[in-house]
Parts: structure tokens; sequence; C-alpha cells
């Protein structure tokens, strides 16, 4: 199954740049300075600026500390980007409790590395950071230097108002972290998934080219097996009859002219004049289809029937590949039956797959190809094997989207019990011979 290609994926998803943290803390190192000019000296308000620019200074060398001692494109582990986001937690926190605590207008501030995490990290180093915002929020509720205000003037804020804002900013540090996990997440799942495509695409590409490696092989095996079969030929006059030497040349010759034979088979497979191999039927992609997916348990019928002659394609593996997924998804949800048609009239070329299984859930039949939606609990699944992710459903109408398919999903209406899906081409679109370059199906070539 394709979901389990994912296991072989290794993407940098979820560790953050260097550059990427140091820039942000210049950032904030920059807000930070000009936060405390503004105050102390703009307005003259008294604060205690030796230990809040000391803070500051702080971050700085950390900065240049890091950018020394590391490259600026290090990625970073989670638990060392987790350490430095606690760091930039807890010396916000520092200049909150010298300048007011929650009374201070940039309390909200204290999210931005949680948000950050959210983003870059997984769901466990978030709630952990979450946990300490959540700590530091609290005890700045409590514990603080008074908020800086005019000389002679003393800002209190009533308990309840204090309440009130930790109440806010806890609540929005939850919201916030969800939302930003939740759309990084999606983006990170559809990231793996079109990995995945790229690797299958890759390795249909792979056995694409196998066909002129073939045909390389044919070529430079010819001579010395012409040789073997001429050497051969001399040598069986040499022997009388029932000599058991001259019945091993002969079995030598026979072998050779064999796989004089093979060779030339292959050589033909890549030849543009043989078109017999380049374009196929309907029947025969159905048949070439179903054939890996026989004696699994489940009956699989096939029927082709239209108005018309018999379409005919050019052999294209993301069309084998995408149906052969379908197929596979419909046996492993089947209880005992899968029905393969295909219709076709003068415009349109229509393939059906119908199983006798469970059907699609109602709540989410409309999110159906996207990537790790768990569409049906499959046999794999309730096994607990790792199927049921949606991937190789994904991969699947992707692929044959490319070659101007279009899927209709639904589930069979009552009495019947299963699921349908069509996959219906224009059909001069599915008899074109311009879709047999499949190197437009690389990810690499696809801007959508």
């Amino acid at each position: 199954m394709p979901e389990t290609l994912t296991s072989n994926i290794t993407l940098p998803h979820r560790r953050l740049k260097l550059d990427t943290l140091v820039r942000l803390r210049w950032l904030a190192v920059g807000g930070q300075t000009a936060a405390l000019l503004v105050v102390h000296v703009g307005l003259a308000y008294p604060l205690p600026i030796g230990p809040a620019f000391a803070m500051v200074a702080l971050s700085a060398w950390l900065n240049i500390f890091l950018r020394i001692r590391s490259p600026a494109v290090t990625r970073l582990s989670e638990r060392a980007a987790t350490m430095q986001l606690a760091y930039d937690i807890l010396q916000m926190s520092g200049l909150l409790f010298l300048t007011g605590g929650l009374g201070n207008p940039f309390a909200f501030l204290l999210m931005a590395p949680v948000m950050v995490s959210a983003t870059g990290l997984s769901a466990r180093y978030t709630v952990m950071l979450g946990i300490l915002a959540t700590a530091s929020a609290t005890i700045l509720a409590v514990f603080h230097l008074p908020l800086p205000w005019p000389v002679g003037a003393e800002f209190d804020l009533p308990v309840v108002y204090s309440i009130g804002l930790w109440i806010a900013l806890v609540s929005t540090l939850g919201f916030m972290a969800i939302y930003a996990f939740r759309v990084a997440e999606e983006a990170r799942q559809l990231a793996d998934a079109l990995a995945a495509t790229e690797l299958v695409l890759a390795r249909e590409q792979h056995l694409n080219a196998l066909d002129g490696l073939a045909t390389a092989a044919a070529h430079e095996l010819g001579t010395p097996l012409a040789t073997i079969y001429l050497a051969a030929k001399e040598l069986t006059d040499e022997f009388e009859s029932g000599d058991t030497r001259g019945e091993d040349v002969a079995l030598i010759r026979s072998q050779a002219e064999r796989c004089r034979g093979i060779l030339q088979q292959l050589t033909s497979l890549s030849s543009d004049e043989d078109r017999t191999y380049q374009r196929i039927p309907v029947s025969q992609l159905l048949e070439d289809v179903i054939d890996p997916h026989r004696g699994m348990g489940v009956a699989i019928h096939s029927t082709h029937q239209g108005d018309g002659s018999e379409p005919v394609g050019t052999r294209n593996a993301a069309i084998r590949y995408g149906l052969g997924n379908l197929l596979e998804n419909a046996v492993d949800f089947a209880k005992d039956r899968v029905d393969v048609s295909a219709n076709w009239d003068e415009t349109t070329l229509s393939i059906s797959i119908k199983d006798d299984g469970p059907g699609f859930s109602m709540d989410i039949l409309g999110k159906i190809g996207d990537p790790y939606v768990s569409v049906r609990g499959s046999k794999a699944h309730q096994a607990g094997t790792g199927g049921g992710l949606g991937l190789g459903f994904f991969i699947a109408k992707t692929l044959l989207e490319r070659t101007g398919a279009k899927l209709h999903l639904e589930n069979l209406p009552p009495p019947s019990r299963g699921a349908h899906i069509r996959v219906s081409w224009p059909r001069v679109v599915f008899e074109s011979e311009d879709r047999v370059d499949e190197t437009s199906f690389s990810p690499h070539n696809d801007n959508n």
C-alpha cells in the first residue's frame, strides 16, 4: 500500500532553521529596545532601566553566540528549538515582571514563541511551551513591579480586571496555538503526500526507463550470443549420432536460439514502430489492472461494453497505477465481490469500480481525495496495519486527474450496499497518442 511510503520519507517539517529563530529574536530585541527607550526617555516614566536592558542584551548576546557557533542554515532538533523558544518566553516574562506584569499592553507577546512552535514543532513540544507560557502569565498576574507611570501617580488594576486579562491571555493562547498547529499540520500532511506521489512517479518512470536499458542490453548481448550459436552449430557436426556430448551441444544451440528470440522481443518493446505494444484497448487495460488482485479472497468480475468501436489508448503508468490503487482499495473493503466495468460511447469512456463493503461514511464523503483522510474502516486499518489513511487514494486521484480523468464517488443506493467509484475521460483525450510521455506527470512539471 502507498501509505507505507510515508514511513520511508524523511522531510524536515519539524526541524526549524536556526536562522529563523535568530532573526525573530533580533526582531524582538529591536522592538523591546525601542519600547524601553520610548517609555523611559520619551515619556520620562520611571522604570528599572538597567535590569531591563540587561535582559535585552542577554538575548542579543545569545544571538551572537549562536551565529558564531553554528551556520545559519543549521536545522535544530525539536528539543533544541523548544529550549530556545522556552528561553524567549522566560526572557519576555522577566521584562514583563519589571514593567507591570499583565497590566503591560505587551503582555500578549508571551504567545509569540508558542505560535512559532505550533507552526514548526510537534504537538508535544507545543503543549509544553503553552504550559510554560500559562505558568508565566499566572505568576505575572500576582507578582510584578509597578507599571511605569508618570512620577507621583500609580496605576493599579482592579483584581477582577486582572483576572479577566489572565483569562483572555490564556484563552487566546490556546485558541491561536490550536489553530496555527492545525493549519501547519495540514500543510505538512499535504507535503508528505506529494512527496510520496513523487516517489511513486519516480518508480514508474524508472520502470519505463528499463525499456531502453533492455534494448541496449539486447544489442550488446547480440554479438556474443551469435558467436555462441555459430560455434554450437559447427560443433554439432563433430559428434556422431548417440554421443552424449552432441546432445549437450544441441542443447546449448537450442538455448542460444531461445535467447536470441527473447532479445529480439526486448528490442521490439521500445520500438516506435511496435504500435501493438504502445497501444492498449480498454478490455486489456482492465485485465492488466485486475490481474494482480485476483486470489485475494474477493471475487472480481469485469465487463466492458459500449456504442461503437472499443477505445484504444496509449500504455500509461499513471492510469494503470491509479486504477490499480482504486481497485486495491475496493478489494480491501469488499465483503465478497468487486465489479469492474467499462462503458463507452462516441464521446466518453467511463470505468466503474463497485464493491459490496460498508461504503463511504457520509460525514467525510466530501473530503475523500485529501491526504490522510481515513475514508472507511478497512480490514487493514482494523487489523492495525496502518491502512485507511487515504494517502493511496490521494495519489491515485492525483495521477488520474493529470491524465484528464474525472472521479465521481458515491455509495450505492439502497437496498444495495457498498461504494461506487467512476472514472471518466473524454474519449478523444483517452485515445490521444500525445499522452504517451509520462514525464508530464512529474510533480516538478506541475505548478498546481
